[in-house]
């Protein structure tokens, strides 16, 4: 969807929706920060957390996909799942479509938020004579409907596919995930214990199955409490214990989670890098960095290399803390080890330079440093870059290094690039031609979207410039978007419009806050 902001000259920029955007606090922080996920999906055991992805690829020419879109245009908003199935099998345009399970997929996938459409419409494809759905599609609709809280569906549609003797352990691992998220921790026990009736093993990947839904959900104790009675005939592996230093990190009982390394090392399995590293975060997040120093050397002391991850994580939560001189000793650490860096360590290092105010030498980490050791720096390496010289006041510097990732190979511009240079705009008074020629190449040149940030950023940005003429045109495009606007920017936006008697605006607006108030 396109639509046009207008200032009071009545020149006009097509913008369009929406991106997450944020501001040099966070523009290096949402690189490093990246790295703590990895940690916890090395301690996942379930398919479905790899799935998302190419879930999400798969479905990207779904808008194209004429077959998907009639059956979208036969199914009523508010329909029940007998309903839906109801208007598939009455209407002759339906009997045409080839279903195939890639077709399912998609329609799965556009009604992953609405089980009685996602239902209906699989016991529609269900019924035809020449198709059968995948076991992959019917674990798609356990987790849709599990997902929905609708439990009694989902373990009706479980008992058939028992009957048709199709339940993996990746089904059972959403029947228990779902149960976990729905606080009925009992539920997905049963349903662990009901495994010899599905016709699966009570093996050790099953069982660290339950053990990581359960911690996931923050139940480590009643996880804890199972294992005990789990491993008098099911051997934990390493993974075992990585799930329960990881949950009880999650739960913040680090003392916990060490012990656990002491108890992992007593059965007969060797601490990983993982189970260091998940720790060592914990403490991170704590300040206690002198915890974190003495199990880097126990980490060594144990032939257990610290990676990437781990200095990373170290050095993000020293420049968190303020020491950013002892943040930049990380790199020489990581040297001596022999740990090589990533791309999203420089960035993590590039926004350590920047917050202790040396520019010079984050510069020459992208340009020298990251091309001698073979490393290609990403579009979140140029935006720590460009937040950098925009909160330093040196547009052009910034300016320069948005046009090198312009013309990157590796990569292009996002949102973010642009956000530190709408900021400066505001901060110092550049509201005119500057302002328009960004808008400009944001949506015309690099056809990027707003979001709500932005929105705020620009609406706020503009009433404090005095331009709350176009500052109303933008409030109103984002409405005609469905993106609702924070009550604060309403605030300001409706004072500014009473001031310049915009009466008509003000009308919307206070109507718009009184129904965000009783919402």
């Amino acid at each position: 969807m396109n639509f046009y902001v207008r200032n009071l000259s009545s020149r006009h920029l097509l913008v369009s929706l929406p991106v997450r955007v944020c501001n040099i606090s966070n523009v290096a922080c949402k690189s490093c920060f990246s790295y703590f996920s990895t940690l916890s999906s090395n301690l996942s055991f379930e398919s479905s957390q790899f799935a998302g992805d190419n879930e999400q690829q798969k479905c990207v020419n779904v808008g194209r996909d004429s077959d998907v879109n009639i059956v979208l245009a036969r199914i009523s908003p508010g329909s029940s799942d007998a309903e839906v199935l109801q208007s598939l099998l009455s209407d002759p345009s339906c009997d045409s479509i080839k279903i195939t399970d890639s077709f399912v997929d998609r329609v799965l996938y556009r009604f992953k938020d609405d089980w009685k459409s996602a239902l209906g419409a699989f016991r529609w494809a269900q019924s035809r004579p020449d198709y059968m759905p995948s076991p992959e599609l019917y674990d798609k609709l356990v987790d849709i409907l599990g997902k929905m809280k609708k439990m009694e569906k989902m373990c009706s549609l479980l008992d058939e596919m028992h009957a048709d003797r199709i339940i993996s352990l990746n089904t059972i691992a959403k029947v228990m995930r779902r149960f976990a998220g729905a606080r009925d921790w009992k539920e997905a026990v049963r349903t662990f214990d009901e495994l010899g009736k599905f016709g699966l093993e009570k093996n050790t990947e099953s069982m660290n199955l339950l053990l990581d839904t359960l911690c996931k959900e923050y139940r480590v104790q009643q996880a804890r409490e199972i294992f005990y009675e789990l491993k008098l005939h099911i051997p934990p592996n390493a993974n075992t214990f990585n799930i329960f230093i990881h949950g009880w990190c999650k739960v913040n009982r680090v003392e916990e989670a060490y012990w656990t390394i002491q108890e992992m090392k007593g059965s007969g399995c060797c601490p990983c890098v993982i189970s260091y590293s998940t720790i060592i975060k914990s403490y991170c997040q704590q300040f206690n960095f002198q915890k974190v120093y003495e199990l880097l050397d126990e980490m060594q002391g144990q032939g257990c290399v610290p990676n990437v991850v781990t200095f990373t994580t170290i050095m993000c939560f020293l420049t968190k803390s303020g020491a950013f001189e002892e943040a930049l000793k990380i790199p020489e650490r990581m040297k001596s080890v022999g740990c090589k860096p990533d791309t999203l360590f420089y960035n993590a290092l590039i926004h350590t330079l920047s917050m202790a105010h040396r520019l010079q030498e984050a510069t020459r980490v992208l340009k020298v440093e990251m091309p001698r050791n073979g490393v290609q720096p990403n579009t979140s390496t140029y935006n720590t870059i460009i937040a950098m010289f925009c909160h330093h006041l040196q547009e052009e510097r910034a300016l320069e290094f948005l046009r090198d990732l312009e013309s990157s190979p590796f990569c292009k511009p996002d949102v973010q690039s642009y956000f530190p240079l709408l900021k400066f705009c505001f901060k110092v008074g550049k509201t005119d031609d500057f302002l328009r020629k960004l808008m400009n190449d944001i949506v015309n040149k690099h056809h990027l979207c707003l979001d709500l940030s932005s929105y705020a950023l620009l609406i706020h940005g503009l009433c404090r410039a005095n331009k709350c003429g176009w500052a109303y045109l933008i409030f109103e495009d984002m409405i005609r978007q469905e993106i609702t606007p924070r009550y604060k920017t309403c605030s300001v936006l409706l004072q500014e419009v009473k001031e310049k008697n915009m009466y008509d605006a003000a009308d919307m607006i206070e109507m718009l806050m009184k129904k965000m108030k009783t919402a």
